[in-house]
């Protein structure tokens, strides 16, 4: 691990008790939901991560609990270092706090991540979709979700795709 990630990771786990891994020089901490506001704020404040670079999940179906990680990764400009959050969510009601209130970025990113996995964000100041339409059912970036997908045509399949298709009636 590079020498400079080395007092922000013992900082994050005196404070919040994360575990850790480290992948090519880049650190990768793990911490409940609780304390994902006061982290955010303090390696923003205290160790100058001014950028939210990108925030995602990860869906880990079937598995339950945690079902999902709410990923936070985040960019030292000034330091040129990079450090990402995990924050582990069980799948039967995910909420996390929103993290809109340190980071503007986190907006947008939050409320796509309730359109396509569902994922709640207490706090959040505009908690509606984004990308789907209103009406739409389900997540589409989950697991479970339905693929519904249609089979390429090839020659030797023609005539079986052709089976499935609703064709104009003359």
């Amino acid at each position: 691990m590079e020498k400079s990630l080395e007092p922000i990771l013992k900082d994050l786990q005196e404070k919040f008790g994360v575990t850790h891994e480290e992948f090519r020089g880049e650190l990768q901490c793990l911490l409940k939901a609780e304390h994902i506001i006061e982290a955010l704020t303090t390696l923003r404040d205290v160790h100058q991560f001014e950028l939210l670079s990108a925030q995602t999940a990860v869906d880990y179906y079937p598995q339950t609990s945690p079902r999902f990680h709410v990923v936070y990764q985040l960019t030292s400009l000034s330091k040129n270092l990079s450090v990402q959050l995990r924050v582990p969510v069980n799948g039967d009601q995910p909420k996390v706090p929103s993290a809109a209130a340190v980071f503007k970025s986190a907006n947008w990113r939050e409320r796509e991540l309730l359109d396509m996995f569902g994922i709640e964000f207490d706090g959040h100041p505009d908690p509606r979709r984004i990308l789907m339409p209103e009406d739409t059912e389900g997540h589409p970036l989950r697991r479970d979700f339905p693929l519904g997908y249609e089979e390429p045509q090839f020659s030797f399949n023609f005539d079986e795709i052709g089976l499935g298709k609703p064709f104009a009636k003359e």
